[in-house]
């Protein structure tokens, strides 16, 4: 029997690839060229619009992601167990990968909203505000407080999500690193 794990291994490296930068892109590129549109009023239509292109992308990049991560651990049982460095990682990488999806989903909830608020115009309870945002994550003074909430979480998402699934890559790495040979003892590859 083989003891390659390319397939499940690239699954788990596509799909959390995709997830990090899709997050980090959106942050950086799709919010901020929404931001930069003359029409205030565009720029919560802008981005939601793009966000919810990259939604179904991201569902599938993320579900790739844990079934190349459950793949990885059922080939890797025998070291996991021996190697309790390596069972610590995947240990923190498990509940790091249910937090940044979490994340994810939450994001994608507060996305909606302020998709809801945008094409209601962004209403307070006193009547019609001031229609348009400063940003895609920037109420503008006159936002209703329900978009302004919703936008004040997505800022801090937007950051967080890829700062999480970043430490992800990172924590792969390292975990690829514990399986290099140690002199005088051998490993899985």
């Amino acid at each position: 029997m083989s003891e390659r794990n390319t397939l499940v291994r690239s699954m788990h490296d596509l799909g959390l690839d995709a997830w990090f930068g899709g997050s980090l892109m959106g942050a950086i590129g799709l919010n901020g060229a929404a931001s930069a549109a003359a029409d205030p009023n565009e720029r919560l239509t802008l981005s939601s619009k793009g966000w919810g292109m990259w939604a179904p992308v991201n569902a599938a990049a993320i579900g790739t992601h844990v079934v190349g991560s459950v793949g990885l651990i059922a080939g890797n049982k025998a070291r996991l167990m021996s190697q309790p460095e390596a069972m610590q990682n995947t240990i923190v990488k498990s509940v790091l990968t249910v937090v940044a999806v979490g994340m994810t989903v939450y994001s994608g909830m507060l996305g909606a909203k302020v998709a809801r608020e945008a094409q209601r115009g962004g209403e307070g309870a006193a009547g019609p505000a001031p229609q348009g945002a400063m940003g895609a994550t920037e109420p503008s003074p006159g936002s209703s407080a329900t978009l302004a909430a919703a936008q004040k979480q997505l800022k801090a998402l937007q950051w967080a999500i890829p700062l999480v699934t970043g430490l992800l890559v990172v924590l792969g790495a390292q975990q690829g690193e514990q399986q290099r040979p140690v002199a005088g003892r051998s490993s899985r590859r």
